[in-house]
């Protein structure tokens, strides 16, 4: 590799060196170039690269578990192009235009090698960005549910309600609809109260608000609110809307089960009945042809 013509700096290093090395003069100049340009390719991400990507990730509200992959990915593009570029300052073009060939090559193998492993990756991404739920959360989807555990770019980890890890793709969670009760600081609860045709509805539904009103767990903005939802076969149904503030799904199940065991006392104390289903079978008090039954008697 020659040094590089119009450079008088090189050019004068060149003519110092030469007695020294002789004809290895060149290739000592284009390594120490490559050398040089790499080092300060290190030195620039360093100094500028690295706080301008932090303030960045401070300006999005990054999570340090998102920060940390997204500052490798920064730091190999970083490196790359400053590899690209000392292959071309010290010379080496025929080399790069050689690992440019191989690495297209190897690119498109790669990718049809690792289709899902860079759709889940692309799926990562979104996730970081787009933020449906971060680690602590409770999400739903496609019939399974549990506690986030871990989000990487290929996986997110989830803990299902009987202790089961859930290793869940990431593309799973971006190609359907994704459940998140506790992305917001309040979840609404509804319950329907079946009670019998003959008893008061006023009375039940002031029951109901009644004793919403009185748990610590339920809030009173928004406030507690019943509606006549159901005339069904057996009862009228009567669905109860509350509020939980700060939702996880402990503090949902037990709000519930605390409210819908308060009701089911003061129903039982004011004489309110909640029916179960009953059919009632009618049919011929005599039989004029029982031969049509049981055969010939």
């Amino acid at each position: 590799m020659g040094v590089p013509a119009g450079a008088p700096g090189t050019v004068a290093v060149a003519g110092t060196l030469e007695p020294f090395l002789g004809p290895l003069t060149g290739i000592v100049i284009d390594a120490a170039i490559f050398v040089a340009v790499v080092a300060a390719t290190y030195v620039l991400y360093k100094a500028a690269v690295t706080p301008l990507v932090q303030r960045v990730f401070d300006r999005q509200g990054l999570d340090e578990h998102a920060r940390r992959p997204l500052q490798k990915i920064v730091a190999f593009l970083v490196l790359f192009a400053g590899v690209t570029v000392a292959f071309g300052a010290a010379g080496y073009q025929g080399v790069l235009r050689s690992l440019a060939t191989i690495a297209a090559a190897a690119t498109l193998a790669v990718g049809f090698a690792l289709q899902d492993v860079i759709k889940n990756f692309v799926a990562g991404v979104f996730i970081y960005t787009d933020k449906p739920f971060r680690i602590g959360d409770w999400i739903e989807w496609q019939g399974n549910s549990g506690i986030v555990e871990d989000i990487s770019f290929r996986v997110t980890r989830v803990r299902t309600f009987d202790n089961e890890l859930l290793t869940v793709p990431n593309h799973a969670l971006t190609s359907d609809v994704v459940k998140n009760p506790v992305a917001k600081k309040t979840l609404r609860l509804k319950f329907v109260f079946g009670i019998d045709y003959e008893d008061d509805v006023e009375k039940a539904t002031d029951i109901i608000v009644e004793e919403a009103e009185k748990s610590d767990a339920i809030l009173d903005d928004p406030a507690p609110s019943v509606r006549l939802t159901e005339l069904a076969d057996s009862y009228v149904g009567l669905q109860s809307r509350i509020w939980i503030d700060d939702p996880s799904r402990a503090d949902f199940v037990k709000a519930r089960a605390d409210y819908v065991k308060a009701v089911k006392a003061r129903f039982d104390e004011e004489g309110i009945s909640i029916p179960f289903p009953q059919r009632t079978v009618s049919g011929r008090n005599e039989w004029t042809d029982p031969s049509s039954f049981g055969g010939e008697s």
